[in-house]
């Protein structure tokens, strides 16, 4: 009994000169610091709290000094060391970080709207029935293409009208010029020659009248030229579109009846929209008309429209502190739609020197921003704070310094390597 008891204590002992043997070995495992070289972690152990607020020491705030930099050190297991039919096979491309003059922006989120002046209603302001139509929803017209062909009461009484204030006009005139030769030569009396002008001018007021009635139900000068060349009272009229554009809203239906409370047909230019954001007080003298704008929405992420300020408002919102800023955008390829929620960056006149690098080394982890950075012998990841955008370059705000090589192509690549060798160190199959 005695013998079994102290095999028993001996194994314990083991177990125990074991543990502490593998923990000693575990805090001498190097890292690799900003440089990407191996230094010892041998060091007094500090609580988290504490190493947070050392970390911090030494960044350098406002008044143009240089931006804050990341002070943490990538773990040695992070490293990642590709074989050379891996880099072949990924045909990894780097830049080096450096300093670039870029214009500051100020952010924004509007919605995109139609353009005031490129949007028109077709209607008709007296009861009518719809006798044919022309075109269909989404169909391309032209300013002045015949839209809708409409029957009215009202046409015909206009054209009737018109007609005989037309001959009224043709005798008074003859009558008048007939009186005025008399007068002249000495023939006709005077009464009849003031009488007959008289009646001329009364015809001439009844006939611009009648044009005028034809006017007011939609007929041009054209048309009315041709009422007055045809001679026939016929209750027909089209409807003619006022602007170029897409037909986006109709409502007609052949032979239903209408009336000036009813908007028929709906055409809209989509080439030049706009969009209406609110920028905060602090910002509007920031904010000028004609300063340059980048517009991108949720459904083309990638593509940028360029527009311009084309109004700022004159009223601060009481509950927001905040002014409308309009912006006039073409359309490119007609993808944007009024609705569509838009953000919008404004291109501020000041230029400033930041430190940046290509938009494509920057990738998303989560809620962090990444880069790969090429360290002698492989490439490591590191979280970065980033900032304005220009082009193809992005400011980078912190973590990384200027010169450091990041990975422009085939980081995607790294990435997912990245998390295979954490799979696999964690022993998740």
């Amino acid at each position: 009994m005695k013998i079994k008891t102290i095999t028993i204590i001996l194994i314990f002992l083991l177990a125990i000169h074991s543990y502490c043997t593998r923990e000693k070995a575990r805090e001498k495992e190097p890292t690799l610091n900003q440089s990407g070289e191996k230094s010892s972690s041998n060091i007094e152990a500090k609580p988290l709290h504490r190493r947070q607020r050392e970390g911090r020491k030494g960044q350098t705030g406002k008044g143009g000094q240089e931006p804050r930099r990341f002070t943490g050190a990538a773990r040695m297991s992070d490293f990642i060391k590709l074989s050379e039919e891996e880099k072949n096979a990924l045909e990894i491309e780097t830049e080096r970080a450096s300093w670039k003059s870029i214009r500051p922006q100020l952010s924004a989120m509007g919605k995109v709207f139609s353009h005031p002046l490129r949007r028109a209603i077709v209607s008709y302001p007296f009861p009518a029935r719809i006798s044919k139509i022309h075109v269909q929803i989404g169909e391309w017209v032209q300013e002045g293409q015949i839209l809708l062909t409409l029957q009215s009461e009202e046409v015909g009484k206009a054209k009737s009208e018109f007609y005989k204030a037309s001959a009224d006009y043709e005798l008074a005139k003859v009558n008048f010029e007939r009186a005025k030769r008399l007068y002249d030569q000495g023939a006709g009396a005077k009464k009849d020659y003031l009488s007959s002008e008289a009646q001329f001018k009364v015809a001439e007021t009844n006939l611009d009248a009648a044009e005028k009635k034809l006017h007011l139900l939609g007929f041009t000068e054209e048309n009315i030229r041709e009422i007055a060349h045809a001679h026939e009272i016929n209750p027909s009229i089209h409807l003619f579109s006022p602007i170029s554009g897409k037909i986006i809203e109709n409502k007609a239906t052949l032979g239903a009846l209408v009336d000036q409370n009813e908007e028929i047909l709906t055409v809209m230019d989509p080439s030049l929209l706009c969009i209406d954001a609110e920028i905060y007080e602090k910002d509007i003298s920031q904010v000028a008309i004609g300063q340059e704008v980048e517009v991108t929405v949720p459904a083309y992420p990638e593509e940028i429209f360029m527009g311009k300020i084309s109004y700022i408002g004159d009223i601060l919102k009481e509950e927001t502190r905040t002014a409308t800023v309009r912006t006039e955008v073409k359309n490119k390829d007609n993808k944007l739609k009024p609705g569509m929620f838009a953000n919008i960056k404004i291109f501020l006149k000041k230029e400033k020197r930041v430190l940046v690098v290509p938009k494509e080394a920057v990738l998303d982890d989560r809620d962090k921003k990444i880069v790969f950075l090429k360290k002698e012998g492989g490439f490591i990841p590191r979280v970065v704070e980033i900032g304005a955008s220009e082009g193809n370059f992005i400011e980078i705000m912190s973590g990384i310094e200027e010169g450091e090589e990041v990975v422009t192509r085939g980081s995607f690549q790294l990435k997912s390597k990245l998390y295979e060798e954490v799979l696999r160190r964690g022993h998740v199959h």
